[in-house]
């Protein structure tokens, strides 16, 4: 009898024809914010999952945000299935292509906007399930895919549908990037987002400025004592700054956005009452700050570690290792994993530079962590 080691050693995946498959994904942009891009990217995406045979359902948007996709595949079965969980929103504006990140090929690697975070994990996956069709192979249990809208800002108008999708199922793969040793994720640090807001006094710039209390200074000395919070417990980084609107006026209004993350939760706790707890060193300027988006820790179990001992084992059989890591940088696993639902994160491609404009993939890395992920559809 034919083990699933071995069916998934003669699957035809062939990393240049996922390529070309995958351009077409990264050459529809989808950042987070413009909701029609999403879901344009979804409808391409939803389209190509109703192709091999899926039951697909899009899921409308939200708070201006973008649609989801769920996709359920049939199967003999009705005991709880597998949730392929990801999200097609990148960090990348509209135009991204036509200016600093065009698509190309150079060598072994491939770039593009969004092409490793996620959309390169996004489309294995897919293929890992379209190769399994293809050969008359059967999952192990129903799969489902969940594809969200919004996960590079916290997720804040799919955590309820994430969870609701996640406890119906009985396990979890996310493909996000593979770490950089080519690992897998079996935990992530906390995460918290804030929002902050100064309000100063304005004036002519010109002609009295004395008279004036910026807001944009005092947030300035706002996000040198955050960022100097950073600790090894927790850190504190300013991402976003705003303010002003006339060069020669005392600005009334700054706003920042800061994100802190920790690897315990008592740590990302402690962090959140330090941020709400600060005042304006400034008199006759005001300083709020809100909390925003958290993602709670997310600590490997055994049964986290069983699902990881079950794709060490394919790997090693493909002649590759995915050393297991607790890692920073949220993702929609963070909850899924925080719920108790074994959950494998970290599944997607090689690569590097994700969110900047040298964001890239290993090419071969599509039909490697494919048949990967092949696998585990088969096993797990």
């Amino acid at each position: 009898m034919t083990s699933p080691d071995d069916a998934i050693l003669d699957l035809p995946f062939d990393a240049e024809a996922m390529l070309a498959g995958l351009r077409r994904w990264v050459e529809c942009e989808s950042p987070t914010f413009d909701a029609a891009a999403v879901n344009r990217m979804m409808a391409m995406a939803a389209r190509d999952l109703a192709l091999l045979g899926a039951t697909v359902e899009t899921i409308p948007g939200r708070m201006g945000l973008g649609d989801c996709v769920r996709a359920r595949f049939p199967h003999p079965s009705r005991e709880p299935g597998i949730l392929v969980l990801a999200h097609l929103d990148t960090v990348h504006p509209v135009g991204t292509l036509a200016g600093g990140l065009p698509f190309r090929r150079e060598g072994a690697k491939a770039f593009g906007p969004g092409i490793q975070d996620m959309k390169g994990g996004t489309y294995l996956a897919m293929e890992a399930m379209a190769q399994l069709l293809r050969a008359g192979i059967a999952p192990s249990r129903p799969v489902t895919f969940l594809l969200t809208s919004d996960e590079e800002i916290g997720s804040p108008s799919t955590r309820d549908l994430i969870e609701a999708e996640a406890a119906r199922h009985a396990v979890v793969l996310v493909p996000e990037p593979a770490r950089p040793d080519g690992g897998v994720v079996t935990g992530r640090y906390a995460i918290a987002r804030f929002q902050l807001r100064t309000t100063g006094r304005p004036s002519h710039a010109g002609a009295r400025l004395a008279e004036g209390r910026s807001a944009i200074r005092e947030m300035c000395r706002q996000v040198l004592a955050i960022e100097a919070m950073t600790s090894e417990d927790c850190t504190f980084s300013v991402g976003v700054m705003r303010g002003g609107q006339w060069v020669n006026c005392v600005p009334t209004h700054c706003e920042a956005e800061v994100l802190s993350m920790a690897k315990r939760q008592q740590d990302l706790d402690a962090a959140v009452e330090k941020m709400l707890a600060l005042k304006s060193s400034t008199p006759d300027v005001t300083l709020t700050v809100t909390r925003g988006v958290t993602r709670p820790v997310w600590e490997p179990d055994e049964r986290v570690m069983a699902l990881h001992a079950k794709a060490e084992a394919l790997a090693r059989r493909l002649g590759f290792s995915v050393p297991p890591q607790s890692s920073g940088g949220g993702s929609d696993g963070n909850f899924t994993g925080a719920m108790g639902v074994p959950t494998l994160d970290g599944l997607g491609v090689r690569g590097g530079m994700a969110h900047t404009l040298e964001e890239h993939i290993i090419v071969e890395s599509l039909a490697e962590r494919g048949r990967l992920f092949a696998g585990l559809l088969q096993v797990v």
